[in-house]
């Protein structure tokens, strides 16, 4: 009897250990692919890759396993192991790529090369390219170790038991299943809302909990237990200063991949956010002296040095052109500089819908967010237009609240649409046929559309595509412009009429802009409607951007895979 009890302790200490461990290589692998995506902006594919590189690496360890001699001895390791990776391989990664970007710049220092020549080819080119694949490194070392878990539980089992066990197998893939799909639970509903690097930490304790759990109930079967003690000790103690100071030291070695000095950073639910700020002069305290960028996902959203540029070209046609501006919506631009704009035309409701309620907060409250110099400059920069209490904020998937818009018979007099670049597939969804289709129904009778579309030279067909995808929702009157954004370089719209005469048509019949804007006037405006000759020579091969194709996203990942020299 008390053997039998014996067994039930131990298949239930094992069985629950395996369910935690097969939670937490899940969450390993959702951080190393989702710190990828994040930083470098190529979060699809790179989940993809680390998923199915961590399955064969699984499959790889689960064979390794047999080689191990002593399965109880070799657990104990294996945990130590896979906690300490999983604790700090987000953190070397960080100071791998952020080593090799700094890199070059501390070399053309040392050598007092101008900008134009700093060394990036070659050799330096191969190390970044290594750095930047770290993580897939990580994945596969992890994945390796990971597999084996299985096997060694399964055996650990059958030496307990003194027996072949019929079941065994079942009885602990059944667990692994169970705790997969429990720490995915974990990793949506908390994990994904902390810092990176504490959520690596609380992983990487779990782990070490098992192996403790497991050192003491398996003492007498161990070789070296002053040595697992010494280790487990020594490991908490890194876990704990990964907890506590991980997340600042990664976002040092992050802000060596911007050119300015990052002075915010936070992670919301959907993205990673970055603001830095260049002084200039010695007056650098005011706003007219210091530069703001800010970055989602590691990609430039605005500068404050020329982001009037960009907003002048995205709200001055539409609005422009339109019969009436009372009503206003804008897909996107929580950050309030579109909206600040179309403010100056007087509009009676603005409303505007976007996903990252957090984003919105920091933009419209930024002194409850951000340090004071900031915040300052923050609101300075949109105004706070986002107080303004003609705007209705939406805090919502724009796909889910147009379909709400349309259901409760809103009707708009012009759409402005300040998405990201298609970058991911979930923005993907939001450039397609179906998706401006809806936005179609929401315009008045001779009501206007303008899009943000990429760059026309670096993403030309990616352009193209939007343009395409929205005459194929039967837009009458389809028109494209571009000009140079200095920090994005060249870049373009899309604007369109529901009924009528075209945007551009609209355009020639005034005599000025109805509101005075800081850079365009109507004769640059038109000119932006003029494209290179053989522009659009190639326009019949482009597809349009259907939902479920990921056209757009596809021929934007190609474009910026070429503009990194990735292909």
């Amino acid at each position: 009897m008390p053997e039998k009890k014996s067994h039930l302790i131990d298949d239930t200490l094992l069985i629950l250990a395996m369910a935690i461990l097969a939670g937490c290589g899940l969450i390993y692998e959702y951080l190393l692919s989702h710190y990828a995506g994040r930083v470098l902006g190529v979060m699809e594919s790179t989940i993809y890759t680390m998923i199915g590189l961590m399955i064969v690496s699984m499959g790889l360890g689960a064979f390794a396993a047999r080689k191990v001699r002593c399965a109880f001895n070799g657990f104990v390791y294996l945990e130590l192991i896979i906690a300490l990776l999983g604790a700090c391989s987000i953190l070397i990664i960080g100071g791998l790529i952020a080593i090799t970007q700094m890199m070059p710049h501390l070399i053309a220092d040392m050598f007092s090369l101008p900008p134009d020549m700093i060394p990036k080819g070659g050799l330096f080119k191969q190390l970044s390219f290594i750095a930047i694949n770290s993580p897939y490194f990580f994945g596969v070392i992890l994945g390796f170790l990971i597999g084996m878990e299985i096997p060694l539980i399964a055996r650990i089992r059958e030496e307990i038991h003194n027996k072949h066990l019929a079941n065994n197998l079942g009885t602990i893939y059944g667990a692994d299943y169970i705790g997969a799909g429990i720490g995915a639970a974990i990793w949506v509903v908390f994990l994904l809302s902390i810092d990176i690097s504490k959520a690596a930490a609380l992983t990487a304790s779990l782990n070490l909990i098992a192996g403790a759990f497991f050192v003491l109930r398996y003492w007498h079967k161990l070789v070296w237990r002053k040595t697992f003690i010494g280790l487990h000790f020594v490991l908490a103690f890194i876990i704990v200063l990964m907890f506590n100071y991980g997340n600042h030291w990664l976002n040092q070695m992050n802000s060596l991949l911007y050119l300015d000095k990052v002075v915010h950073v936070q992670k919301t639910r959907y993205q990673q956010l970055t603001f830095t700020e260049r002084h200039l002069g010695v007056n650098a305290g005011t706003s007219q002296n210091s530069i703001i960028n800010f970055y989602l996902n590691g990609r430039l959203q605005f500068s404050s040095f020329d982001e009037h540029v960009y907003h002048d070209y995205l709200v001055a046609p539409v609005l422009a052109a339109s019969a009436r501006q009372e009503k206003i919506l804008i897909v996107g631009g929580g950050d309030g500089l579109a909206l600040r704009d179309v403010l100056k035309y007087q509009p009676k409701q603005v409303t505007l819908i976007d996903l990252d309620s957090e984003l919105i907060d920091i933009f419209k409250t930024p002194e409850k967010h951000l340090n004071s110099n900031l915040a300052r400059k923050i609101s300075h920069l949109n105004s706070q237009s986002l107080q303004d209490k003609r705007v209705t904020i939406l805090r919502n998937d724009a796909f889910i609240m147009v379909n709400k818009l349309i259901e409760t018979g809103e009707v708009f007099d012009a759409i402005i649409v300040d998405l990201p670049d298609p970058s991911h597939p979930d923005l993907n969804k939001l450039y397609t046929v179906n998706f401006y289709a809806k936005l179609k129904q929401l315009l008045s009778g001779d009501g206007l559309i303008a899009i943000q579309s990429t760059s026309p030279y670096h993403a030309k067909d990616s352009f193209i595509s939007i343009g395409k995808t929205l005459k194929a929702a039967s837009f009458p009157h389809v028109q494209q412009y571009h000009d140079n954004v200095p920090s994005f370089g060249e870049w373009g719209w899309t604007i369109a009429s529901k009924a009528g005469k075209s945007p551009l048509a609209r355009l020639n019949d005034l005599n000025e802009l109805p509101v005075k804007h800081s850079w365009l006037n109507l004769d640059i405006l038109k000119a932006a409607f003029i494209f290179p000759n053989n522009f659009y020579i190639n326009k019949e091969k482009v597809d349009i951007n259907t939902l479920g194709s990921h056209t757009l996203y596809q021929l934007h990942q190609k474009a910026w895979k070429t503009q990194q020299g990735l292909n």
